[in-house]
């Protein structure tokens, strides 16, 4: 689980969460880049991308949305490996969110060897900053 505090209005932030014209310029840990070939923001709809890694490795992941509800909480499942499921939340402080963002694996073993594999701890960390970057050059949707 990790949160944030963004300066940015929540409906920016759920905007710039959901668009892939938004996501593919901050989605990912550091040096990644990402491609977007299909995102519908809808329950029962998929999320196809691939992360290119900075060695030039591409990791294909598919995700199907469970729940979508506008601008408060997104819920998907991550069904390429690792599994797991995403919850994220985004809580209107002002013109600030709350963003939290839980990721929930069928046991502590899956979540020690994602940890261990692929540095999911710290790419987590990385691909939120890297959100918070991105939103302070994002004026308004």
């Amino acid at each position: 689980m990790i949160t944030r505090l963004l300066s940015a209005p929540r409906e920016l932030v759920f905007e710039v969460w959901t668009n892939p014209d938004h996501i593919k310029n901050w989605w990912g840990p550091n040096g990644f880049t990402s491609t977007i070939h299909k995102m519908d923001v809808n329950a029962g709809g998929e999320w196809e991308f691939i992360l290119h890694g900075p060695d030039g490795t591409d990791y294909k992941n598919k995700c199907v949305f469970i729940e979508v509800k506008s601008p408060e909480r997104i819920v998907y499942d991550h069904i390429s490996g690792p599994k797991f499921r995403s919850e994220i939340t985004f809580d209107a402080l002002g013109m600030k969110t709350l963003l939290t963002m839980r990721m929930l694996f069928d046991s502590a073993e899956e979540l020690e060897k994602t940890i261990k594999t692929f540095g999911a701890d710290e790419g987590l960390k990385q691909n939120i900053e890297r959100l918070k970057t991105y939103l302070e050059g994002v004026e308004s949707i």
